[in-house]
């Protein structure tokens, strides 16, 4: 119930402020296991993506967001567990097992799983060299992938902090792409390459970012140590 009145709630408000343009929302299955990977540009894309899609999207996030003390840390953990938050530690040794096997969980139970396969938010705005774990989830439980775009969002909270801006805003979904036909290969490196590739492929033309094929972690870490040199 609090879900329900918290997507009703918010979503009235988002409609009203942000009047979002959704292109595709049909290639969503209404039922059944679907994995959502798009574009990450800012903070606030996973909230547009859970208000937007009418099915509940379940997704991972830094268990720091729901272990806060006291007031805020209550009201933290109740926002982001009822927005289909699952908490994750991601920076332990084994934080990308973690990740991995929680997405599984979430799609063996028919549910709709959201990833960003740049594993981080893009530093600049441009899309980045996709990690292999979206192949690994598609291939592990045969669930189909249905490529998104966020457009515009970096526009409404630019840098990822502070308070949202009143910008259009604009959410395109692809067509589901079935990935069955490279059934039980889920340890094979190449087709976990190809695989995620074709599907920041088919992000890129939604979105209509430039493509960088390096990892936006590897980018970061360049440029925070230009800025140390420059310091």
């Amino acid at each position: 119930m609090s879900r329900f009145l918290l997507k009703a709630l918010l979503g009235l408000l988002m409609r009203v402020l942000f009047r979002p343009r959704v292109e595709g929302m049909e290639n969503i299955p209404e039922s059944g296991p679907v994995i959502l990977a798009g574009n990450h540009v800012t903070f606030i894309d996973s909230l547009f993506l859970s208000l937007i899609v009418k099915r509940q999207v379940y997704f991972i996030g830094k268990d720091e967001y729901v272990t806060g003390r006291g007031l805020k840390g209550r009201l933290m953990a109740w926002f982001f567990g009822t927005a289909g938050m699952i908490p994750v530690d991601r920076d332990g040794g084994h934080g990308g097992v973690a990740a991995l096997m929680t997405g599984k969980r979430v799609l063996d139970e028919g549910k709709v799983f959201g990833i960003y396969p740049e594993g981080t938010r893009s530093p600049d705005g441009r899309l980045y060299r996709g990690r292999t774990g979206i192949a690994r989830l598609t291939l592990m439980t045969g669930a189909p992938v249905v490529p998104f775009a966020m457009i515009g969002t970096d526009r409404v909270q630019p840098g990822g902090s502070g308070l949202p801006r009143i910008s259009p805003v604009t959410v395109r979904f692809g067509p589901a792409l079935d990935f069955t036909r490279y059934d039980g290969m889920d340890r094979d490196r190449y087709v976990l390459r190809a695989v995620t590739d074709e599907v920041m492929s088919h992000v890129m033309r939604l979105g209509g970012q430039e493509y960088v094929d390096v990892y936006a972690t590897k980018a970061k870490a360049a440029k925070a140590a230009d800025h140390g040199k420059a310091a």
